[in-house]
């Protein structure tokens, strides 16, 4: 089964698979729905899998923007999008990159090499109090949302610790627990002025039923010692929330999808000039004048690609969208027979990779550690 449910006023899916029990279906609005009860399917089926002992998920990659400025809109909006998934009976469901608190292209907030604007001071402000506390009460409403529709959740969000803000991934299990996050390693470019870096602490790949999961955002995905780290881990369902809308993105995450083995879930946003706020209170730098209402800033290309390198659902370049696909988990079995880049396919006594997955403080407090110390014996 692959869908891509265009939102609109009238939302509709197209699905196509070899299987005749694949179905279309049509709903008419988004509104917050119960979560489906478990012993009432809502689609037959879709056998993918050739052994009946191959577990099958049922993923949906989430492409619409963020309500820039207004978090507690976006989580409402996210919300809508979750209750829709859940409806087509999707077990794993992931977000763009940055999709809470807002990715601000477009945005220079004000910097040049060697001053700063006031305007773009005010700028960070407002950005910084759009972003969230992790542990905090947004991350306490996602994790109600997981549990409600009963799904695994992986969402992209800006988290706001003290002063300094961080490109986040935060994961929640299908019980409506909180799991742990993944913050980016390396923002690109202009990102740096405003997102700090993550550490080797934050790179979890987690064991699941639904398989293991872990992400990385955006061009660290570029990044071969990254993914190595993963690889390492045993991820299974790699997501990549992401910004690039470009035709390059694609080639990226089928060459991921072929080197580790595992299905690639790339969410990105679609967004027009009137989904961020007017100017002159936000200014795209250098187009703005270019630039009408309907302009599309952000196209989307969200994908689900399997282990063996086949697009199974997307690239969608036509709006917001819900783009899903089932995944036969036993085609990373069938795609690490050929290639299994930490196993049978690497060489160790040549080549290896030492992470350093410890956090990294910028001050540390010899008291507390000797208290924490004390208090283990």
């Amino acid at each position: 089964m692959q869908a891509t449910v265009p939102v609109s006023s009238s939302l509709h899916t197209t699905t196509t698979a070899a299987d005749p029990t694949a179905l279309s279906t049509q709903t008419n609005n988004m509104a917050l729905v119960p979560a489906p009860p478990s012993e009432t399917p809502l689609f037959a089926e879709v056998d993918m899998c050739s052994d009946s002992s191959a577990t099958t998920v049922r993923a949906t990659v989430i492409q619409a923007s963020t309500v820039f400025y207004d978090t507690p809109a976006t989580l409402d909006k996210a919300e809508r999008f979750l209750a829709e998934a859940a409806g087509y009976g999707s077990q794993l469901v992931v977000f763009p990159e940055a999709f809470i608190g807002g990715y601000p292209r477009g945005s220079s907030f004000g910097a040049t090499i060697g001053s700063r604007t006031a305007k773009g001071r005010e700028d960070f402000r407002k950005y910084h109090a759009s972003a969230i506390d992790v542990p905090g009460p947004e991350v306490d409403r996602l994790a109600a949302m997981a549990g409600k529709y009963k799904v695994y959740l992986v969402m992209g969000v800006i988290e706001r610790e003290g002063y300094t803000l961080y490109c986040t991934v935060l994961f929640f299990d299908s019980q409506g627990h909180y799991m742990g996050k993944h913050r980016k390693v390396m923002p690109t470019a202009v990102e740096r002025i405003v997102w700090g870096f993550g550490d080797g602490s934050t790179i979890p790949v987690f064991g699941t039923p639904i398989g293991k999961i872990g992400a990385a955002i955006c061009w660290e995905n570029r990044m071969p010692l990254l993914r190595t780290a993963m690889y390492g881990k045993g991820i299974e369902i790699y997501c990549a929330p992401t910004a690039d809308s470009r035709d390059t993105w694609q080639a990226t995450m089928t060459h991921i999808a072929l080197e580790g083995g595992c299905f690639v879930l790339s969410a990105n946003q679609f967004c027009r000039r009137k989904d961020y706020p007017p100017p002159p209170e936000y200014v795209f730098l250098g187009v703005e004048e270019d630039l009408t209402p309907d302009s599309v800033v952000c196209a989307g290309g969200s994908v689900i690609i399997s282990p063996l390198g086949t697009v199974l659902a997307g690239p969608n370049y036509d709006g917001e969208a819900l783009i899903s696909a089932d995944l036969d988990l036993g085609e990373i079995a069938r795609a690490k027979f050929d290639f299994d880049v930490v196993g049978h396919y690497s060489r160790p006594e040549v080549l290896s990779l030492t992470v350093r997955d410890h956090p990294t403080n910028a001050v540390m407090f010899t008291s507390a550690s000797e208290k924490s110390e004390a208090s283990r014996k």
